[in-house]
This record gives C-alpha cells, structure tokens and sequence, in this order.
C-alpha cells in the first residue's frame, strides 16, 4: 500500500492538513475494492484528484477511467450518453452508439457534480449500482457492465433528498464510503504553500520571475475566506505574477486581486421561501379583488332591481347616493374597468395589506361565475325585458334615445334586444 506522502507527489497534491490526510488516507484504504464511493466538498476544492487516486491504485488501473460531468450534459441527452441509444431511437440519432457504461467496462467512471442528474437518470443508475444492468435509449435488450463508480458533489445531499431533487436509495448506494475534502478556509497552514507553488509555476510558464508575499500580504492571504477555494487561489496567483512589474508583493496591492466580501462570481443558490411567500401575498390580493368585485356586483345588482321596481330613478338616486358614488364616482364617470383595477392592486407595493375577513374556500374560488348566474332570477329578466320595451315605446323605436333613457349604452341595448329578440 502506498503511503500518503507519495500519493501526494504523484499526484501533485500540496497539503499537510489533518482532514485533508484523512480523505486521502480513506482513498488509499478503499481503492482495492469495488465499493462505491461518494466525494463531497465545496466548488474548487479538488475533488477531482481522488476518484483518479483511487483508480490508479485499484485492480482496474489498466482498464479505462472516464470522468463525466453531469452538469454539463442537457438533461434531453444525458441517457444517451451515458447508457448509449439505438439507431432511430431518437431525431438525430442516425446510428448506433455506445454510451459510457459500456466504453468503461471492467473500468472506473467518475461522475461529477452526480447532484445535478434528472431523477430518470437517477433511476438507471441506481439499477446499474445495484446489479450491474442497463437498457440503451431505444432498446429493450438488457446490457450488462462492469464498472466501479465513484462519484462528487457539492450539493448538499440531504437537502436535495428533502425536496425531492435526489432519490434517497440512490445516496445510499453511491455513499458506501464518503469521502470529504475540507474548504480551503479551514487549512490555514496549506494556504501559503499553494499560493508559493502556483506562483512558481506560473513563473516559468511565463517566462518571468517568480513572485514573492511580504508578511502582510501573508497575513491578508491566510484571513481571506476564498469562497472559491483553491481554484480561485490559483487564478489570483497567475493574475498578480502576471500583471504585477514588482514581484514583491504588499497587502495593499494583493487586496486589489481580492473581491470584497460578498462580491462573488460563484453560483448563487436563491431560496425558494421568498418567491413562495410572493405568490402567497399575490393570491391573497387576488382573491381580495375578487371578492370586493363581487360585492359591487351584487350592489349594483340592488340598485337596478330598485330602479326597476319603483320606476323612480330620482328617488332611488337621493336614497342610494352612497352606493352609486362608489360605483360611477362622485361626477357620474364609470370607474375604471375591473381588468385595471386588479393589474393595479397587483402590482402596487402594499406591505401592510390586511388579509380579508373572510376565508376563501374551494366552492368561492372555482364556483364564483356560477354562484353569479344563480342569484339572478327569472322575475329580474322579465322586468329588464318591460323595461327595454317600454323604453322603446316612447322613443318609437330610436335605439340611441332609448339607450340614453335606460343609463347603457347602445351597444349594450342592441344586444339585449337580440338577446330576447324584442
């Protein structure tokens, strides 16, 4: 078995943490067998190295190892890739093909970012975990295959297994071993040994010499948290030796390659809460709309049934002035229409909007319309009918002069007379 420290040399791996150590010791320990293993750690922290460790000192070293970017594949072509397809089993697919299971037989196959696969595929891989069997996209033959599968994620798993993004036995089976490589932040003493290195490399690529940290640069280097772990080290070491004329290094001029905290180009995971809550408040609004819509409806209802009864449109005026200011406002001029209304209350910021009284139940929200037409009775249309036609009478016939009379519009007078065909 071969000793942490030449592993570390062979596969160029700087480093005398404890953690580190641990992770690489585990991989030593459980690349002779043909245990899954799953390797997890932050984005740039070098998860990559481990799943070649654990190849290269395995009974499958001679075999092929092929790494997979999960991530990287579109969900529409990830089966094929990696379990293959039959000719015509999709558009496009003009000939047979071999997927990565069955290139990598008796091999290893290194799955990256496994946390991002679409849970059909979670599925095919669970059963090639579990009995070594496969279909190709478009086949009904099943392919059997040899492969050990090591895999990594910077998902936190358990948090996907909770909403439902990854399956639960399929963690199980990939996590046989977990193998976990600490952030950069927390191997404080490895953190100028990496930096010294990527600086004399860089040197030598470019031809140049090899920059150098003062002590306060050091001390900036060692408290900045690098959210981007050692690729980001890496990256700001070839920036400063290839940008900087001065290959001593101060604090000042190292803090200029540094983002500010919080300023990072990392991928940001945004929360669900607070769209959910968004949508919340937005229905809530919705539904508020709705009801006080229906609530002038059945208002404006009262007042046309008491102009109908009485035929006394002043009176009815004087006793009702409230409700027909609410509804026409206070010079007689129609409100806007409902559709404006709504878009308006939508979309005005009011955070201390109180939630209406009245719950709204299932019935009130898909039944609405209907409840509408029910409360309108057969005697109300008869009296709407008497009315058109008496209207009609004394204007002898003149639509427009009726319309006028009856407080609608013409429009709406031509339709109701085709509608009980006056």
């Amino acid at each position: 078995m071969e000793s942490i420290q030449s592993i570390k040399q062979r596969f160029e791996i700087i480093g005398n943490d404890v953690k580190l150590n641990r992770a690489l010791e585990k991989s030593i320990q459980v690349a002779p067998t043909d245990i899954s293993v799953l390797v997890t750690g932050e984005s740039g922290v070098g998860k990559e190295s481990i799943p070649k460790i654990i190849h290269s000192l395995s009974h499958r070293k001679h075999a092929k190892y092929i790494a997979v970017n999960c991530g990287a594949i579109p969900e529409g072509t990830i089966d094929s890739e990696l379990f293959g397809h039959e000719k015509g089993a999709f558009t496009g697919a003009t000939q047979t093909r071999k997927g990565y299971f069955e290139v990598a037989d008796g091999g290893t196959i290194f799955l990256d970012e496994v946390g991002e696969l679409p849970l059909t595929t979670q599925v095919r891989l669970l059963r090639v975990l579990e009995n070594g069997e496969f279909l190709k996209v478009g086949s009904s033959q099943t392919q059997k295959t040899d492969v050990r599968i090591v895999a990594a994620t910077n998902v936190h798993m358990f948090e996907a297994i909770k909403k439902e993004k990854f399956r639960e036995d399929l963690y199980y089976r990939l996590s046989t071993v977990e193998i976990n490589i600490p952030p950069l932040r927390d191997r404080k003493d490895d953190i100028h040994l990496l930096f010294r290195k990527f600086a004399s490399d860089f040197g030598q690529k470019y031809k140049m010499p090899t920059i150098r940290l003062d002590e306060t640069a050091i001390q900036l280097l060692l408290r900045y948290r690098w959210p981007g772990n050692i690729r980001q080290l890496r990256n700001i070491a070839e920036q400063v030796s290839v940008l900087e004329g001065q290959r001593n290094i101060t604090a000042p001029v190292l803090n200029s390659y540094l983002p500010a905290p919080g300023d990072t180009n990392l991928p940001a995971v945004v929360g669900s809460q607070k769209s959910d809550a968004d949508f919340g408040t937005e229905r809530e609004i919705l539904y508020k709309v709705l009801f006080d819509m229906k609530g002038d409806l059945n208002d404006l209802k009262k007042l046309t049934l008491e102009l109908l009864k009485n035929n006394d449109t002043e009176k009815v005026q004087e006793e009702n002035e409230t409700l027909i200011q609410k509804i026409y406002g206070n010079n007689g001029e129609s409100r806007p229409s409902e559709k404006e209304e709504q878009m308006e209350v939508l979309h005005l910021p009011e955070p201390n909007i109180e939630p209406p009284v009245y719950t709204p139940t299932v019935e009130d929200k898909y039944h609405f319309a209907e409840e509408i037409e029910e409360e309108e009775t057969l005697s109300l249309q008869q009296k709407e009918v008497e009315l058109i036609k008496k209207s009609l009478d004394r204007n002898r016939g003149k639509r427009k002069a009726a319309a006028a009379e009856l407080g609608i519009s013409e429009r709406t007078l031509y339709r109701k007379i085709k509608q009980y065909d006056l």
